[in-house]
């Protein structure tokens, strides 16, 4: 029985989750679309054919508040199309991948940094493992369509920073966890903007570069939160699972086993409050 429960358990990890993902996204696009319809045209126009000689500069948008609607992210070679969000704590990541606080943003010079799951919660960066050389990977913001090019990949441990260090010139850096369906190390990908298919680029928004202190760990596993719900949750679940047993050992009667929905009714919002106090949030 245990073995079930554990079973079960691990495929609301890997599938169950994405609902709740899914719905978000849903949320998330909409909202953005909403907000594209209410900018200027012109900040979210295609690229000219040809720049004029001298670059006109304009302020950045204002960045979105943490876990809202920051932008459309399009990666054709694995058939990526989601919205990310500003943030990277837990709960930001449910929703899809975010973009790290204290990185520039997409589009503006220096390093803009974003971390998505792999595995959980509609696993949105699954293959970006795939990713070689030269693939394109797209970001649309309020600021208008920013084209980047993968220029590397590399495994690094949760704790190298330095792949999110801001640089010179216009960068992306996705993050997500290595291996699969594991939590150990981080595989990021480094790609550079392609100004000549973007928008015109933004100043860089006055935020410091990325700190020191910045942890990969967080941008996929968060704080973890007061284990007090699950283990109430816990608590209800097994006491309408032993009630429905022993009613079935009493009675015998074929009914009884309509109890078995009400159990599982109890156990999914343990399963919801045990994935959130876990330690990887792969």
């Amino acid at each position: 029985m245990l073995g079930l429960l554990i079973l079960c358990f691990v495929a609301y990890q890997l599938w169950g989750t994405g609902y709740f993902t899914a719905r978000a996204q849903a949320d998330l696009k909409s909202d953005f679309s909403n907000r594209i319809a209410a900018v200027d045209p012109d900040v979210v126009a295609p690229p000219p054919t040809v720049r004029p000689a001298t670059p006109t500069t304009r302020p950045a948008p204002p960045t979105p508040p943490e876990g809202a609607a920051a932008g459309i992210i399009t990666i054709p070679k694995i058939g990526l199309k989601v919205a990310f969000v500003e943030g990277v704590s837990r709960e930001d990541l449910k929703k899809g991948p975010g973009h790290y606080p204290g990185t520039p943003f997409p589009g503006s010079r220096g390093n803009a940094g974003i971390a998505g799951h792999r595995t959980t919660y509609g696993a949105p960066f699954h293959n970006i493992d795939k990713l070689v050389p030269g693939d394109e990977i797209i970001t649309e913001t309020l600021a208008g369509r920013f084209v980047y090019r993968v220029t590397r990949q590399l495994i690094v441990r949760p704790t190298d920073t330095y792949v999110v260090a801001n640089t010179p010139d216009a960068q992306l850096t996705l993050t997500s966890c290595h291996p699969k369906y594991s939590a150990a190390q981080r595989i990021v990908v480094k790609a550079r903007l392609v100004p000549l298919v973007s928008s015109t680029p933004i100043p860089a928004i006055v935020r410091p570069a990325a700190p020191p202190t910045i942890d990969l760990a967080e941008g996929l596993e968060g704080r973890h939160p007061n284990p007090m719900p699950v283990v109430l949750a816990g608590i209800i679940a097994a006491l309408v699972g032993l009630a429905w047993w022993w009613a079935y050992r009493r009675w015998r009667h074929p009914a009884t086993l309509s109890g078995v929905v009400l159990f599982l009714a109890a156990l999914l919002p343990f399963y919801v409050f045990l994935e959130r106090v876990l330690p990887s949030g792969y």
